[in-house]
């Protein structure tokens, strides 16, 4: 059968997380370069069509294509990895410890932002026609959401941190749902739909995705951008970092792994009992 019912989908997120976590430097780090660059790549789309069409659903609608290809093509996430990892070493598989779990987390940051720069750079050229003239309609958009997610936080001082933080915890409860659906199904068009629907609705909310933004900044200071790269650090980079973790591990790794895979006995039914016949 296509569909995977929730106790077999929390052992295939704990063998996912311990395969991870085994995976040579050189494999890992190719893996979330491109993973970096795809989902750069499908943020660069997803912004054109925002800014052509003047519909941000649209643009949301069609960003997940990027997130779809990456996750078929076996690539990696730091927002995925930080709610499958932790898992595993829950789990207690033989040879998870918690400093292969950082490894492969910092391995795979490495390897994102890399794969996400990168892009940028290409993106920039192509902007602004090789840095010969000004961005173009699409690459000032880029620009001011550059300034709007860092500049734009910071004006409000900690309730603008609290704001920030709270949307890169939304960001990937969403994510990582897409994530953990494409392994509730072993038929393409499953894992698609599973995937698709809360990578939309986290792009259209606006939540902050600590790798979309590897992109997104980058490729505004490049073109100019208003705000500066310790702007980009501490008022999007590092909170958002830290509330995607939050976001994944508490509202979907651990949720599934505690009710699904360490499961309570069931109650009691008194009423069932009353039922039964006499010497039944």
């Amino acid at each position: 059968m296509s569909y995977v019912k929730p106790s077999d989908l929390a052992v295939r997120m704990i063998d996912a997380g311990a395969q991870k976590s085994f995976m040579s430097t050189r494999d890992t780090i190719i893996r979330a370069y491109m993973g970096g660059a795809i989902l750069g790549l499908a943020a660069a789309f997803a912004i054109t069509i925002t800014a052509q069409t003047g519909s941000a659903l649209v643009g949301a609608m069609l960003f997940p294509v990027g997130f779809v290809l990456l996750y078929l093509m076996g690539f990696d996430l730091l927002t995925g990895v930080f709610t499958l990892v932790p898992l595993a070493l829950l789990d207690k598989r033989r040879g998870v410890t918690v400093k292969s779990m950082f490894r492969n987390w910092g391995l795979v940051f490495l390897g994102n932002f890399f794969g996400a720069f990168t892009v940028a750079v290409l993106m920039a050229i192509y902007f602004t026609t090789g840095f010969a003239t000004p961005p173009d309609a699409v690459g000032v958009a880029l620009m001011e959401i550059g300034h709007g997610r860092t500049v734009g936080y910071a004006e409000y001082g900690a309730a603008g941190m609290l704001t920030l933080f709270v949307r890169a915890i939304l960001c990937n409860w969403m994510v990582s749902t897409g994530v953990v659906a494409a392994m509730m199904s072993d038929s393409v068009p499953g894992k698609v739909i599973g995937m698709w629907l809360p990578i939309m609705l986290f792009f259209y909310m606006g939540f902050e995705h600590s790798i979309v933004n590897m992109f997104l900044f980058p490729v505004a200071l490049l073109m100019g951008g208003d705000f500066t790269v310790i702007d980009y650090l501490i008022w999007n980079e590092i909170p958002t970092v830290l509330g995607n973790l939050i976001g994944g591990l508490t509202f979907v790794g651990l949720t599934i792994y505690i009710t699904h895979r360490r499961t309570r006995p069931s109650r009691e039914n008194p009423a069932m009992n009353e039922a039964q016949p006499a010497g039944v």
